[in-house]
C-alpha cells in the first residue's frame, strides 16, 4: 500500500517547510528517470541518504573545454561556457536548481584546498588531461555525488563526513569523472529516448493487454540493466584513475562498505538488500566491491598507493554534521527549530529526516508523520482553514478546535486511498503548522500517534533556543586508555552514538582504537 501526502492532502508550493530562507529540496532533475517509486515510497525518500556511487545523478556529458582547473574556492559559474552549446545551456539551468534542492554552496576555504589538490591530480591522468573540472561542495547532509555539463562536479558535505582518507574521496571524484569521459549521460538520453518511443508504438498497439505490460517490463529491464553497466564501467575507469595518480586504488571498496554500513544505519529495519529490487538502477553493493577489489588488484596487493589520512582529516575537521541552523535540529526523537522558537517529538521507534521539503518521521507499522508551515490571515479560523479545501477526504464532523500547550490549535481526521489521517494545525507566533499523520486504514495507531505528536508541539524558551548549537564532525587524537566506548560516548547530538562511531570511522565491531590514532567524532564544540 502506499499514499501520497501531497496528493491526498493537496499540498502545493504554498505549504512549504516553515522556514522563509529554506531550499525546497525535491528530486534532482537529471534528464534520467528513475524507476518510478509508489506514492509513500516517494513520500518516504525523503527519509533516506542518497548514496554516491551507489546512486549518482548523471547529465549529458560535457563537450566544452575550458582552460585551466579552478578550486571550488571560487564560486561555480557557467557564464564562460562556449555560447549557443546545448550542452551550455543545460549546465546553466541545472546549477541554481541543484544548490536550491542542496542548500547552497558550502563555504570552507580549508576544506576546498583539500578537495581542489585531490581533483587536480586526478585531472593530470584523467583520459582526457584538457578536460577542466570545477568542484562545488553542496550544503548537504546527504551523502551524493554528481556531475553536471561542461564539467562541473557535485559533492555533498555530507559525503565528505563519510570518507575517512584523500583515495576515498578520490575514488568517488574518479568515478564521476568515468561518467563525463565515457559519455553515459549521452547514451542514457538515447536509450531513453528510443525506450520512450518503443513505450509510446506498444501503447498505441497493444493497449493495457498482458502482452504490453510484458514489453514495457522487458524494456525497464533493459533500462536498468544499462544503468547498472554505466555504474560498474565508471567504477573500473575511477580506479584506474586513482590507482595512476598514485592513490590506493583498494580506496574505491572501501568507500563503498562504508556507504552500505551507513545505509544500514539510517535504515529502520537495519536490514536492506538492493539485489531485491531488479529494477533498480545500479549494481548491488556487495557486486560492486567485489569488482571493486578486483580492478584494484591489477595495482597490486592491498597496501599499495597512498591514502593521504591525516590532510584528509585536516580538511574536515570542523565540517558541520547534519542540519545546518537555518533547517533546525534534530535531537534523538525530539525536533526543535530555534529561529521559530518551536519543537515537537515523535514516539519511540520513530525516525525524523529534517529534508529541505519537509519535516518528516517514519514509524512501526507504516505511519508516516509529516510537519510542515503555511501562512494564513490571522483574522481566520483554524478550523475554517482546515475545511478549505487543501485536505482530500475530510471528515467535517470530526473538526474540533482545541489548545495545545497554550496555542490555538484544531484538528480533523480524513480518509483516501487506503490510508487514514490525523490532521493537526497550530497557530504560534503569527505562524501556522501543520501535522499530518498518516496510516494504512486498517491501523489502530493512528489516534494515539497524531495525539502523541501534536500534543508534544510547544514553543521553546529563549534559554532552550539559545542552547541549541549546530554539530561538527572533531578530529581528535586517541590517548592512552580510551576505549571506542569512550570515544563514542563524548559524542552528542547523535542517537547509537557507537554505532554511528564505528559507521563514521569505518570500523567493524570488532575493530579497536590505539593511542595516537585520529579519529572522527561528533560535537557541537
Amino acid at each position: 500500500m502506499a499514499v501520497d501526502f501531497a496528493h491526498v492532502l493537496k499540498i502545493d508550493a504554498r505549504f512549504s517547510r516553515p522556514c522563509a530562507e529554506s531550499r525546497k529540496e525535491a528530486v534532482l532533475p537529471t534528464g534520467t528517470d528513475r524507476v518510478r517509486r509508489k506514492p509513500l515510497a516517494r513520500f518516504l525518500a525523503l527519509a533516506g541518504f542518497a548514496m554516491a556511487l551507489a546512486s549518482c545523478q548523471m547529465f549529458t556529458p560535457p563537450d566544452v573545454q575550458e582552460s585551466g582547473f579552478q578550486p571550488s574556492s571560487k564560486p561555480v559559474t557557467v557564464d564562460n561556457v562556449a555560447a549557443n552549446s546545448k550542452l551550455a545551456e543545460m549546465a546553466k539551468a541545472q546549477h541554481p536548481r541543484i544548490l536550491a534542492t542542496y542548500g547552497g554552496e558550502y563555504s570552507d576555504p580549508k576544506l576546498e584546498r583539500m578537495v581542489a589538490k585531490v581533483v587536480g591530480s586526478l585531472t593530470v591522468v584523467s583520459a582526457n588531461p584538457s578536460q577542466t573540472y570545477r568542484i562545488t561542495i553542496l550544503n548537504s547532509p546527504n551523502v551524493n555525488a554528481f556531475a553536471l555539463p561542461g564539467g562541473y562536479l557535485y559533492i555533498t558535505r555530507g559525503l565528505l563526513a563519510l570518507a575517512n582518507d584523500s583515495a576515498e574521496l578520490a575514488a568517488v571524484i574518479a568515478h564521476e569523472m568515468g561518467h563525463v569521459t565515457a559519455n553515459h549521460g549521452l547514451q542514457r538520453q538515447q536509450l531513453e529516448a528510443e525506450e520512450g518511443f518503443a513505450t509510446k508504438v506498444v501503447s498505441d498497439v497493444l493497449g493495457d493487454s498482458p502482452t504490453a505490460k510484458a514489453a514495457l517490463i522487458r524494456g525497464k529491464l533493459r533500462l536498468a540493466q544499462f544503468s547498472r553497466n554505466q555504474e560498474l564501467e565508471a567504477d573500473g575507469i575511477g580506479i584506474k584513475s586513482i590507482g595512476e595518480a598514485g592513490f590506493d586504488p583498494f580506496a574505491a571498496g572501501r568507500f563503498l562498505q562504508s556507504m552500505s554500513a551507513y545505509t544500514d544505519f539510517r535504515s529502520i529495519s537495519g536490514a536492506t538488500d538492493a539485489s531485491l529490487d531488479f529494477l533498480a538502477t545500479h549494481p548491488n553493493t556487495p557486486q560492486r566491491i567485489d569488482l571493486a577489489q578486483r580492478h584494484a588488484r591489477q595495482f597490486g596487493a592491498p597496501g599499495v598507493g597512498t591514502r593521504d589520512r591525516d590532510a584528509f582529516l585536516a580538511g574536515i575537521d570542523g565540517l558541520l554534521y547534519g542540519d545546518a541552523p537555518e533547517e533546525g535540529y534534530v535531537r534523538g526523537e525530539t525536533f526543535l527549530h530555534p529561529g521559530l522558537g518551536v519543537s515537537f517529538s515523535v514516539p519511540d521507534g520513530f525516525i525524523i529526516d529534517n529534508s529541505a521539503a519537509a519535516v518528516t518521521a517514519t514509524g512501526p507499522g507504516d505511519i508516516a508523520i509529516r510537519f510542515d508551515g503555511v501562512s494564513i490571515d490571522r483574522n481566520r479560523s483554524l478550523t475554517d482553514y482546515i475545511r478549505s479545501g487543501w485536505v482530500a477526504g475530510l471528515d467535517e464532523r470530526s473538526v474540533r478546535q482545541e489548545t495545545i500547550n497554550g496555542n490555538e490549535a484544531a484538528t480533523a481526521h480524513a480518509s483516501a486511498e487506503g490510508w487514514q489521517f490525523g490532521i493537526a494545525v497550530i497557530r504560534a507566533g503569527g505562524q501556522v503548522y501543520r501535522l499530518l499523520t498518516a496510516a494504512p486504514s486498517a491501523s489502530t495507531s493512528l489516534d494515539a500517534v497524531a495525539r502523541s505528536v501534536s500534543g508534544s508541539f510547544r514553543i521553546l524558551s529563549a534559554a532552550e533556543k539559545a542552547a541549541l548549537k549546530p554539530l561538527h564532525i572533531r578530529v581528535v587524537t586517541v590517548r592512552p586508555g580510551q576505549t571506542m566506548g569512550s570515544l563514542a560516548a563524548q559524542m552528542v547530538g547523535v542517537d547509537r552514538k557507537l554505532d554511528l562511531f564505528r559507521v563514521l570511522n569505518a570500523m567493524s565491531p570488532g575493530a579497536a582504537v590505539s593511542a595516537g590514532d585520529k579519529v572522527k567524532i561528533i560535537t557541537d564544540r
